[in-house]
């Protein structure tokens, strides 16, 4: 009922498929070509293959607090938004104390998990599995890319391999992006544990042994002809170790704290190959 009153009762694609696949193929690409070059993945592509994708693109229509797709769901198709707003995040498979959230607008995509499936030498027959839940905020509409499409379009570009799409394709993925924020802060975690024992191990050395102590202290006492000055001194000595310790033991508390606090754990994604051949069967 929505999309009857959002096309007012006409099926574009059926108009689109009675038309001469030539003029059909320009209608397309006019009005998807745009929208698939902001992938930077695909604007690495030539002419050819992007005619391919547009053909391919079929229209999409989301009410608003539709759910696209959920974590863990089977995800069957990638959406190239034109209008409207998505909400995109993920538990890391329902972690406690995860959470990451994005807004995706016009020119925007989701679905980038059926891509690294696509890309894979020998990608199984199951689905990926959505690492995000997107909902719609708000009416949304979109050009959709089949599973079975991407398929296609990808067996034939992976003949036209090259290491920077690996890099592209990282670089602007949000799973990747994700991975990458969570292991930057767990390397960070490492660096300040690491300074804070370095830090400890630097002022245990300034301070005495308890035993060390103990014989300084027994020599002290048997030195009955030792000057009131030098008595002092030695007191005034003794009290900088004792606050050296309290400090080397609270240091080592906060190394403890620092040791327990751990961040959750973001399995890395599959690594997109590009260097290998289609497999058609």
């Amino acid at each position: 009922q929505y999309k009857w009153l959002a096309t007012r009762g006409v099926d574009e694609e059926s108009i689109l498929r009675a038309l001469p696949p030539d003029l059909r193929r320009d209608i397309q690409r006019h009005l998807c070509l745009d929208l698939v070059r902001r992938v930077p993945f695909f604007s690495e592509m030539d002419d050819q293959l992007l005619d391919a994708i547009c053909e391919r693109l079929v229209s999409s229509l989301s009410t608003q607090g539709t759910y696209i797709v959920r974590e863990g769901d089977p995800v069957t198709e990638m959406l190239f938004i034109i209008r409207g707003r998505l909400e995109s995040s993920t538990t890391n498979g329902g972690r406690t104390g995860f959470f990451n959230s994005i807004n995706l607008r016009p020119g925007d995509f989701c679905g980038e998990e059926l891509l690294s499936w696509a890309l894979l030498p020998k990608s199984s027959l199951n689905l990926p599995s959505s690492t995000r839940t997107v909902r719609a905020l708000v009416e949304v509409e979109a050009f959709a890319l089949r599973a079975e499409d991407l398929k296609f379009v990808a067996n034939q570009f992976r003949r036209l391999h090259s290491k920077k799409l690996q890099h592209t394709f990282r670089y602007h993925s949000y799973h990747w992006r994700t991975w990458g924020a969570c292991f930057i802060q767990a390397a960070w975690r490492r660096h300040k544990k690491r300074t804070v024992m370095r830090s400890l191990s630097t002022t245990e050395s300034f301070s005495c042994p308890p035993d060390e102590q103990a014989a300084n202290e027994t020599e002290q006492k048997k030195e009955h002809n030792l000057a009131s000055s030098n008595s002092s001194q030695v007191k005034q000595n003794l009290g900088v170790t004792i606050l050296a310790s309290r400090f080397a033991a609270n240091t080592r508390r906060g190394a403890q704290k620092v040791k327990d606090v751990e961040m959750p754990k973001l399995q890395k994604p599959d690594e997109p190959d590009f260097s290998a051949e289609p497999d058609y069967e």
